[in-house]
């Protein structure tokens, strides 16, 4: 496949074949310069052709600890306090803008899906 700007489902899925084909080529070589471009491709595509999630953010931080086998002890050790993680995860205290920066620096979650308003436990 010739890199260039990806507009259907199958010339999506012919870079992500690619990828996979060069995935760990060395930086500074065709290989590399072409994945490096492949994967700006896919992203662009991405950007333009996935439908935002709406989806509340402490579901998703769940479901995300979930898939990657985290647990709530994990989010403590990431955001400084086992005490803040249990509130957070039991909706007693919204995630801060600090929080939202580490988990989505750190466990790779979109922090604009993390910054939705969200309802907390009734008191």
């Amino acid at each position: 496949m010739e890199p260039k700007i990806i507009k259907t489902e199958d010339q999506y899925e012919a870079a992500l074949v690619e990828i996979e084909r060069l995935w760990g080529a060395d930086d500074d070589t065709p290989e590399g310069d072409r994945l490096d471009l492949l994967i700006l491709l896919v992203g662009d595509y991405e950007a333009r052709n996935t439908v935002p999630l709406n989806v509340d953010p402490i579901d998703l931080l769940k479901a995300n600890m979930e898939a990657a086998g985290r647990t709530q002890a994990d989010l403590a050790e990431l955001i400084g306090s086992k005490s803040r993680a249990s509130e957070i995860l039991n909706r007693k205290r919204s995630l801060t803008k600090e929080q939202i920066h580490t988990i989505s620096t750190h466990w790779n979650i979109p922090a604009d899906l993390l910054i939705k308003p969200y309802a907390l436990a009734a008191a």
